[in-house]
């Protein structure tokens, strides 16, 4: 369905003094990211970089509800349904922005407010400042549509402490202030009552002297205290494993670790295994761009199989809330179908190149 050439704009641009400010402006879609929204949002942000009346950038979104829930992935499946490719142009794109972001000369200020989940990350955690609130649930949740996090996600989790970002990624869980803190993925916590306050402050004074006297005290983590026995239980490269070692733990009276197993079992063992894969090999990769550039591959390869719009039919578009993954068991999952989500896209590879990103943002 064509929109509506009267609505009004899915992504909002000003510039306010000195401080560019983006506005994703779809709160009733709790500002889910469309294929318009990213080129718009490339293509702004590449000329802000070289425009002297813009000295910092704030990335907000619209409404109360967050600052971005994720990628349009009812869009992605009625593409992938109808056999399209428009979702592999999204991708592209996307990941071009998330890479351009990551690489900003000016201050990329995310107000991570409210949800912020899957591509709502690509937008915020690869920013300079990257700030949380007490509202703030976030995460990587792709393993419950049969997904893998992307945007850079396996970049980011792969490098979080311990093993915290490995229970992260595959449970998906929806996470508040201080674990996104812990987790690497947002800087400073500050009160949402005073967002306003902070961004006309940001209009003309420099975001580090601004944001003094808004940061509030980190709180605890929960994953910081579970470390020890996370760090044990996720440590092997095989799920089955990790599964088992939780299950151990569980039976020795450990909930937050039986918790995990039941939200384990209720993810597509396909995705579960490549999401592994995909944050074991991150963590040797040595920049974000590669990782975007291998997390596009095993996307593309995903497009193809069964579970990823058995997974968003599930979850959003049914709303029965139960997916048949194929295979059901994590035994099932062929080990050859893993491997062969990492090979060569050949010319359909997306070429990244920082330098050339550089270009356009020193």
């Amino acid at each position: 369905m064509a929109a509506d050439p009267m609505s009004e704009p899915e992504v909002l641009f000003e510039v306010r003094g000195t401080l560019g400010v983006i506005t994703l402006n779809r709160p009733r879609a709790v500002n889910a990211l469309t294929a318009g929204m990213a080129t718009a949002m490339l293509e702004t942000l590449v000329a802000w970089a070289v425009d002297p009346a813009v000295s910092q950038v704030l990335v907000r979104g619209a409404g109360e509800r967050g600052l971005c829930a994720g990628g349009d992935i009812v869009a992605i499946y009625r593409d992938v349904t109808a056999g399209g490719t428009a979702t592999e142009d999204f991708w592209a794109t996307e990941y071009r922005l998330n890479s351009l972001v990551n690489a900003y000369s000016k201050p990329y200020i995310a107000y991570m407010d409210g949800l912020v989940l899957g591509g709502g990350v690509g937008v915020s955690a690869h920013g300079s400042h990257r700030l949380v609130t007490t509202r703030t649930r976030s995460g990587m949740p792709e393993t419950t549509i049969g997904f893998v996090p992307d945007v850079g996600g396996t970049y980011l989790l792969s490098r979080a402490p311990g093993q915290s970002g490995t229970h992260a990624a595959l449970t998906g869980e929806h996470l508040g202030a201080a674990e996104v803190l812990y987790l690497g993925l947002a800087d400073h916590l500050i009160d949402f009552q005073r967002a306003e306050e902070l961004f006309a402050a940001l209009e003309e004074t420099p975001v580090d002297e601004a944001l003094r006297s808004y940061i509030l005290p980190t709180p605890a983590s929960d994953l910081e205290s579970w470390r020890n026995w996370m760090d044990a239980a996720y440590a092997s490269s095989k799920v089955e494993d990790i599964v088992a070692a939780l299950q151990a733990l569980a039976d020795k009276g450990n909930e937050e670790a039986g918790k995990s197993v039941e939200t384990l079992g209720r993810k597509s063992p396909t995705a579960l295994k490549l999401t592994l894969a995909s944050l074991r090999r991150a963590k040797e990769l040595g920049t974000l761009e590669e990782t975007l550039e291998q997390e596009y591959r095993v996307g593309l390869r995903i497009l193809e199989s069964h579970d990823f719009p058995e997974g968003i039919r599930a979850q959003v578009i049914d709303k029965d809330y139960s997916p048949a993954w194929n295979p059901a068991k994590l035994e099932e999952v062929d080990t050859a179908i893993l491997e062969s989500s990492f090979a060569s896209l050949g010319d359909r590879e997306l070429k990244l190149d920082p330098r050339a990103l550089s270009d356009v943002v020193e």
